[in-house]
């Protein structure tokens, strides 16, 4: 009888603990520090998959006062820095200031541009460093800052292995438009990049016991005596507290989702949908600014063409680079779909009501797993037949079944002569059942931002470095220079923030 009375106390006892368990870590309070309620998910524009919405993050109540390297932004250069840092034995913490992390990196889908990798060897790919180099620097019209290039495509490859070794494969390779060359690595499954990268991410920095705070929004960045020192940081919109530190990253991301900065620079973009993350508002910039850090390609703004309008949703270009074409509501092509971004989004605005339809067949589908997705959010037009297709298009059948039949004899004699394609052509579109989105341009990248150096350094006017100051991602401007290739940016917040980690590690260790 004692016994059982001793284990009925050992197990109520034990309930009490998982209740106690359940409600630690500030996940009850209102302060919303370790768990997120869907109605700030959906605020925050997040379509992730579970690993960012659903994870447990770092509460409060474990806050300290210093850390070795303050990293402000968590998306993926702000948690590649992270894990550099820790891997050098530093103490960092990452500030989220939106309710989940990943950032502007969750809304990536085409891929990861790289060149030289052990990926494409294995599949037959001869590329270079230095084509890479040439055909970003075209892309950019000349005008992109050719020191953070070189450093860019020639440690692209081991941003690849890199992500390998900490369980983040992408194998699976493709093209974008302006490359000449399949350099855009995918998960092996040929799903979106940036939701797959951005929980790998996550994954690695819970394992590596990283604090990571959301609902932290980092206000001011401290100095003293001529060094960055800490920053003030705002958590769930109440309680100011001043964390110091040796060194600041910041990865805070663009100005996209931030109408009046955009306005100021380029007013001809007013009234356009933003494909951002509603925390992409420039306060990094804005903060680096205050301390003498200067900017460069401000006006510099991407739009995409490719942009799903009532949901302000990125249909990826990895639906063009799988194969599909782009058609007017009349049904006829009007572009080269991979000749890049700038281009394609002028041929669209040149059309009469500046929108058109991809239009693509089942093969297309099947190996640009995005699909699905943009299925499930109701953009995907369907039809058993091209005519079928076309009735739902709203566009004439002989029409597009004219177009489709010029295309797939392009495809099949390897000779675009409409407008000179010479890439995703591996594929004719000949597989029903046949699908149609319906698109037009969008805001999708600011190219400009924050000047820094190869060391990841943020400069002056003077092109002298901010003493603990650092910076990676999208904050940063002059890598892209006029335009941006699809590819390079999921490239860039892997390669920059590893070395904003390294580098900033270094600095506090020589303090």
């Amino acid at each position: 009888m004692q016994k059982k009375a001793a284990a009925i106390l050992i197990l109520m006892l034990s309930f009490v603990l998982v209740i106690a368990g359940c409600g630690s870590g500030n996940q009850n309070k209102k302060d919303n520090q370790g768990q997120n309620d869907t109605t700030k998910e959906e605020a925050a524009g997040n379509e992730a998959v579970s690993g960012a919405s659903k994870t447990t993050y770092t509460p409060l109540d474990q806050l300290q006062d210093k850390y070795d390297i303050i990293i402000v932004g968590a998306g993926g250069a702000g948690m590649s820095a992270a894990l550099e840092a820790k891997s050098k034995g530093l103490n960092p913490v990452i500030f989220e200031k939106m309710p989940v992390a990943g950032g502007n990196t969750l809304k990536a889908s085409s891929g990861m541009n790289a060149s030289e990798t052990k990926f494409q060897k294995e599949q037959g790919i001869e590329d270079s460093n230095d084509l890479f180099y040439e055909e970003t620097l075209k892309g950019g019209h000349g005008t992109n800052d050719k020191e953070l290039l070189r450093f860019f495509v020639d440690n692209s490859a081991s941003a690849i292995d890199w992500l390998d070794s900490i369980g983040i494969r992408l194998n699976n390779i493709t093209i974008t438009g302006g490359m000449g060359e399949k350099r855009t690595h995918r998960p092996e499954d040929g799903s979106a990049v940036g939701q797959y990268v951005a929980n790998g991410l996550l994954k690695n920095v819970q394992e590596q016991e990283i604090p990571l705070f959301v609902n932290a929004n980092v206000k001011e960045i401290t100095e003293k005596d001529g060094k960055v020192n800490g920053v003030k940081v705002l958590f769930d919109e109440k309680d100011e507290k001043t964390i110091t530190a040796d060194a600041v990253v910041v990865t805070t991301g663009g100005y996209g989702s931030n109408m009046d900065m955009i306005s100021k620079v380029r007013p001809d973009l007013e009234g356009l949908v933003t494909t951002n993350q509603e925390g992409s508002t420039g306060d990094g910039i804005q903060m680096i600014e205050k301390l003498g850090g200067t900017t460069v390609d401000m006006d510099q703004i991407q739009v995409h063409p490719t942009v799903q309008q009532d949901k302000s949703y990125l249909i990826g270009e990895v639906v063009r680079g799988e194969g599909s074409i782009l058609v007017s509501n009349e049904g006829k092509r009007f572009v080269n779909e991979l000749d890049t971004r700038d281009k394609v989004t002028a041929a669209i605005n040149e059309l009469t009501d500046k929108s058109a339809y991809l239009v693509f067949d089942s093969g297309v589908k099947s190996r640009a797993k995005a699909i699905e997705q943009y299925e499930k959010m109701g953009f995907v037009i369907a039809g058993d037949s091209i005519e079928a297709l076309a009735k739902e298009m709203g566009v004439p059948a002989d029409q597009l079944k004219t177009t489709l039949d010029t295309w797939n004899n392009a495809v099949k004699d390897k000779n675009d002569a409409e407008f000179g394609r010479t890439t995703g052509m591996d594929n004719d579109l000949s597989k029903g059942p046949f699908y149609a989105i319906k698109i037009g341009p969008g805001i999708h990248y600011t190219m400009g931002g924050v000047k820094i150096n190869t060391n990841t350094e943020v400069v002056n006017k003077d092109g002298e470095p901010i003493p603990g100051l650092f910076a990676a991602g999208e904050v940063v401007g002059g890598l892209h220079g006029e335009n941006r290739i699809g590819g390079n940016s999921v490239a860039e917040i892997i390669i920059f923030g590893r070395q904003a980690g390294v580098k900033s590690a270094e600095y506090v260790q020589a303090q």
